[in-house]
């Protein structure tokens, strides 16, 4: 019998915890249909466009997890192929703990979050390092972006889920909200001129 992809993440004792708390009902019927959703998909490519932020989880040969931010210009995340992910790892504190973890234990996850829109977007896989191709360095790297490219993670996606909007508190990128206050000063400026010509054409006709 085929295997939903969801299976990926509700393994069997998640599944007695659901029929426990009654919500097995719902998520059978959405494995009926498959699972959750598979490979690069456009929806997911238009979603990656838009994030800036990102948390890598991976995990020790015996199991031990880590957790990592990434981030970088919306769109730092992109798309090499039909189920393949990847960014460019900046230098950063240089612990290397993701980097080892992948080198005995290649399953990963990635949790993308979207504050503006609420969104986020979880994605099960597996990750790998690349080292040394510059090619690919510059095909990912971010036009203009001041940091200093160390490697390159590539992630093959299994399975992805769109999570509930709850309770992601709304939060908008300190760039855009300038752009929306100048344009904001722009137009206010452009109505005191159009007042001002108003009062002059009022003044004349006194």
């Amino acid at each position: 019998m085929h295997q939903p992809s969801s299976d990926i993440a509700f393994t069997p004792a998640v599944k007695d915890i659901q029929r426990r708390r009654q919500s097995r009902a719902f998520y059978e019927k959405m494995e009926a249909q498959g699972g959750f959703r598979t490979g690069v998909t456009p929806e997911l490519v238009a979603f990656l466009a838009v994030v800036d932020t990102a948390f890598l989880a991976t995990a020790t040969a015996d199991g031990q997890p880590y957790a990592q931010h990434r981030g970088g210009p919306k769109g730092f995340i992109r798309a090499i192929d039909d189920e393949t992910i990847g960014f460019v790892d900046y230098s950063g504190n240089r612990q290397f703990v993701t980097t080892g973890n992948l080198s005995e234990n290649d399953r990963a996850f990635l949790f993308l979050i979207d504050y503006a829109e609420q969104r986020r977007v979880k994605l099960w896989g597996r990750a790998r390092i690349v080292e040394g191709d510059e090619e690919l360095t510059r095909r990912l790297m971010p036009d203009n972006y001041r940091a200093r490219p160390e490697q390159v993670i590539l992630f093959t996606v299994e399975a992805w889920d769109v999570n509930c909007k709850q309770h992601i508190p709304r939060k908008l990128d300190l760039a855009d909200v300038a752009g929306a206050i100048g344009h904001l000063e722009q137009r206010l400026a452009a109505a005191q001129a159009e007042i001002e010509r108003l009062r002059g054409l009022l003044g004349e006709t006194a």
